[in-house]
């Protein structure tokens, strides 16, 4: 595993954590962030490896430097490493994170119903595919 970089687990069936993962890949320049499916056979690894259980399939999870992030923690965390004054999202760490953590799990609890989920598993095009872990 790639302990020099954030890696990101996403449910790879939810459309709108799909399309969070290509935001975040547009405004992280220095390509700091590498991706996986929690569906996929690298995600399953990782999940394994840290014991994250069925964590990873409802909320995103982020691990830096063997540390493991969930919920709005793992979204802040992310953000502080963003382009174009995303970074500035994470002074809401100051907020309480059950309070953060509330808003979080109220936008996930509703996320197929408000943006739909695929049929599939996320496949990344070409030109992104090597910010995605894969099997060697």
């Amino acid at each position: 595993m790639k302990m020099d970089k954030g890696i990101v687990i996403f449910d790879g069936y939810c459309n709108f954590c799909s399309r969070s993962v290509l935001f975040i890949i547009r405004r992280d320049k220095k390509k700091y962030f590498t991706f996986a499916p929690s569906q996929t056979p690298e995600g399953q690894n990782i999940i394994d490896a840290y014991r994250l259980g069925k964590l990873a399939q409802h909320s995103i999870v982020l691990i830096e430097q063997g540390n493991v992030y969930r919920k709005s923690t793992a979204a802040l965390r992310i953000a502080r490493q963003l382009a174009n004054g995303w970074r500035l999202f994470y002074a809401c760490m100051i907020i309480p994170k059950r309070l953060r953590d509330l808003i979080y799990d109220l936008i996930a609890r509703s996320r197929y119903r408000l943006f739909g989920m695929s049929d599939r598993c996320f496949v990344p095009e070409p030109s992104i595919r090597n910010r995605f872990l894969q099997e060697e």
